[in-house]
């Protein structure tokens, strides 16, 4: 048994509004540079829809991800070592700047400099930002969003191609919901294994997964080998790059910028304990319909004593152990089994995982006579919501409809139980027993899907100075700190937050000295930096005092 401990991340898509607030925020902290103009490391999808890049979930035609042979062993399923060496200076199978969308501006000059007695009325004509040439807006990272649940988009989605007849027929009740998206930060990554030159790799203390900006010779294998397709080419510097789940600031205990930032608080992060040895044959289960289970099988107990005796004999640090045990991530996955991960059928053992949206149904229960809130009307009312079942079971279960509907009848019992108890009831056991759960079970999963703080939604345990000088040097490596803008910050960083630009103000947390003076301390007096926003401190321009001086 070897003992691993891997940064995960859990998404309630009941909270999720579309507002892109963590798109927006991702994008300016790590993407807005040259280069980078098409690239969202986070994007936020309408369902149905193509996503981003177009029909990304289509792995017959991008052949991303892993398939399993005759003999029972996993390989890339857009081919060996051989196929690649072949293909290397040409990649069939990598989608082009038309699947993303063409970036562009507008001619803003022709707006602000236009004469005040012209006779004609200016125009700000879209520009490409790639040939700076006069373009025709096409699409964009969520075209789908301005028609989300419409026939023109639904009928190109690849999750519905998957299903029935029946399920297409009844589409005529649209439906609609947001899916949040990042790097998924695999425990298999088929980026890794896809890539010539080693650049791809997945840490170890954490098992974020990184690119080497010194090994990366820009083959792009790793951006066919993804099938999630979050692993960008940078054509200005023409190298690879992707989600680094901001490990400058989870080194330091802090969230990501996209979780910090989310306007509905639905991601959760945490660390879950997993049994390295277990992977390769997690991944290998011939049934599609057993891979989140197996997946599931490969993660340990944190509560387990020799789990514990045996992750501290193997050098884990205890405050690593105690943070597994209080990740909200491993009590969604495995002690509640709500959360569901996406395209387990990939076999890249995805560790970015979701709680499928509970779409209304109170209200059409209420169109009966029935008690909208009954738990036996819900359980049963399941079946008849206007998201199918089917079709979140294509996106989180490889097409089983039965761990899907576990985790809606949970979150329907929930609903049902914590009811009564608002209402000045008693819980109602037989609620709890009805899902295979216990009354206290239902109430410390409402306390953590509906009122948990800060600290229990993030629990980040923070890297150990025994190992600051690796994690430095891996700083380096990941583009933290190159010229030409490639990575977070540009020339002129210095340990102690000197000479830091916006990107590196608003990231690089990576000394005492600098969480002190740059992420809480405005640069112009009278700002705030809410990129850099950490409640353990107070941030003079956030709030006016309570007693101003002089008052």
């Amino acid at each position: 048994m070897r003992i691993m401990a891997q940064m995960s991340m859990v998404m309630n898509l009941d909270k999720c509004i579309g507002c892109h607030t963590c798109s927006v925020t991702c994008k300016q902290v790590w993407t807005n540079r040259e280069g980078m103009e098409y690239v969202w490391f986070n994007n936020v999808e309408t369902r149905p829809g193509l996503g981003y890049p177009k029909s990304y979930e289509d792995q017959d035609k991008w052949k991303g991800g892993w398939e399993l042979k005759k003999n029972g062993k996993l390989k890339l399923k857009g081919g060996g070592r051989a196929k690649k060496l072949l293909n290397i200076f040409y990649n069939p199978d990598m989608p082009g700047i038309r699947d993303y969308y063409e970036p562009w501006t507008y001619e803003y000059d022709m707006l602000l400099n236009a004469p005040a007695n012209s006779q004609h009325v200016p125009v700000a004509r879209p520009k490409s930002l790639l040939t700076g040439e006069d373009m025709q807006i096409q699409w964009s990272a969520n075209w789908d969003d301005d028609l989300g649940g419409s026939h023109e988009i639904a009928a190109k989605d690849p999750i519905l191609a998957k299903m029935n007849d029946e399920v297409q027929l009844e589409y005529e009740k649209t439906f609609m919901f947001y899916l949040p998206r990042i790097c998924e930060h695999c425990l298999n990554p088929a980026c890794v294994a896809a890539c010539p030159s080693g650049a791809m790799y997945k840490r170890v203390e954490d098992g974020i997964v990184l690119v080497d900006q010194d090994k990366c010779r820009g083959w792009r294998m790793c951006v066919s080998g993804c099938p999630y397709k979050k692993v960008y080419f940078n054509h200005k510097s023409g190298k690879a790059e992707k989600c680094t789940m901001c490990f400058p600031r989870i080194e330091v205990g802090l969230p990501t910028v996209c979780s910090e930032t989310c306007v509905g608080r639905l991601r959760y992060l945490g660390i879950v304990l997993y049994d390295a040895d277990k992977v390769t044959e997690a991944a290998s289960e011939p049934d599609e319909h057993k891979l989140l289970d197996a997946q599931r099988a490969a993660f340990l107990d944190p509560f387990d004593p020799e789990i514990i005796a045996e992750a501290e004999r193997q050098g884990m640090p205890y405050d690593w152990i105690i943070a597994a045990q209080k990740s909200p991530v491993w009590q969604l996955i495995s002690r509640y089994e709500v959360a569901l991960p996406l395209h387990p059928e990939y076999r890249t053992l995805p560790m970015v995982w979701y709680v499928p949206p509970f779409t209304p149904v109170v209200d059409e229960v209420s169109k009966t006579t029935s008690d909208p809130e009954d738990y036996k009307i819900l359980f049963t009312a399941l079946s008849k919501m206007r998201t199918p079942l089917e079709y979140l079971a294509e996106l989180f279960t490889a097409g089983d409809t039965k761990p899907v509907e576990k985790s809606l009848r949970r979150l329907a019992a929930m609903r049902s139980y914590m009811r009564d108890i608002n209402l000045g009831a008693e819980g109602n056991e037989e609620i709890a027993q009805a899902v295979g759960m216990t009354g206290e079970d239902i109430e410390d999963m409402y306390r953590l899907m509906a009122l948990a703080k800060y600290d229990e939604r993030y629990v980040i345990p923070t890297a150990h100075a025994e190992t600051a000088r690796e994690l430095d040097q891996i700083a380096l490596q990941a583009g933290c700190s190159l010229e030409d803008s490639v990575g977070m910050t540009g020339p002129g960083f210095g340990a102690d937050g000197a000479g830091l630009g916006m990107n590196g103000g608003q990231m690089m947390t990576v000394s005492p000295q600098q969480r002190k003076t740059d992420p809480t301390t405005p640069s112009t007096p009278g700002r705030t930096n809410l990129f850099g926003w950490s409640p353990n401190q107070g941030m003079g321009g956030l709030f006016p005092p309570a007693n101003p001086a002089g008052a």
